[in-house]
């Protein structure tokens, strides 16, 4: 487990590996929660919260008094690699890379700082960057952060590497998001640099990150080619399930 991140948030991960590598097979009861602080050597408190982000995002399911149950009926993503597109294409085989068009400083303008929920005129940082699965661009993608947070974005050389993996290096450690998705015509920096013509649909996908406590980390705003992905959602009337993205490959 990754000593950066949340007690809690490590032992989701580990939780979550466990249910996606098949270990803890679906209609599996989950150990108790008496074995689980016994087995990594914590208190109740991570152990619940671990619980209860893998009950939000559908991977167990048990009614109040009854032991939870592994409920995984179909392939889901982890949050961190729907976060993170370079481990999204890694975990479908494909090479991931990135163009850098801005990186830089800026006052934040009115929708912005709504958004991160700081004053207008604040430092804001934006990433702009073309992704790329196996060299043929896949998305646009948009990233702002308060100045406190993205700072060290300014001098990270980000053709080379993931922004996520950077700000969990930083300690900047995302738990929730909440994403809404549409679909637009392709404005004109779009068209420029997916090489698509004026007006082309794009998915656009708008994403608001928070840490641990509750703090908005990150706005993004990612517009992809819908020849290069799909997203599907599930739904139960037991309970709600996030969704994932899949390659249109």
């Amino acid at each position: 487990m990754d000593d950066r991140s949340p007690l809690h948030a490590q032992l989701y991960d580990e939780m979550a590996r466990r249910i996606r590598a098949g270990i803890w097979q679906p209609g599996d009861r989950v150990p108790s929660e008496k074995a689980l602080v016994a087995e990594f050597g914590t208190s109740r408190g991570p152990v619940r919260q671990a619980l209860a982000a893998l009950r939000s995002e559908g991977m167990i399911i048990g009614r109040r008094g009854a032991p939870p149950r592994v409920q995984r009926t179909a392939p889901t993503q982890s949050f961190d690699t729907f976060l993170s597109f370079t481990e999204w294409a890694r975990e479908l085989g494909l090479t991931p890379g990135q163009r850098v068009v801005t990186q830089d400083p800026r006052p934040a303008p009115d929708d912005i700082a709504r958004e991160l929920q700081i004053d207008a005129g604040d430092v804001i940082v934006e990433i702009t960057r073309v992704r790329l699965l196996n060299d043929k661009p896949a998305m646009l993608e948009r990233s702002v952060y308060p100045y406190a947070i993205g700072h060290t974005l300014l001098t990270a050389d980000l053709n080379a590497g993931s922004i996520y993996q950077h700000l969990l290096q930083q300690g900047v450690v995302p738990i929730r998001a909440r994403h809404t998705i549409d679909a637009i015509a392709a404005p004109p920096l779009e068209c420029e640099q997916l090489s698509v013509a004026p007006g082309s649909p794009l998915l656009r996908v708008r994403r608001i990150a928070y840490d641990g406590l509750g703090r908005i980390i990150e706005t993004a705003d990612d517009r992809y080619l819908p020849a290069m992905a799909t997203f599907v959602i599930e739904n139960s009337a037991e309970h709600r399930t996030a969704f994932t993205r899949h390659s249109a490959a």
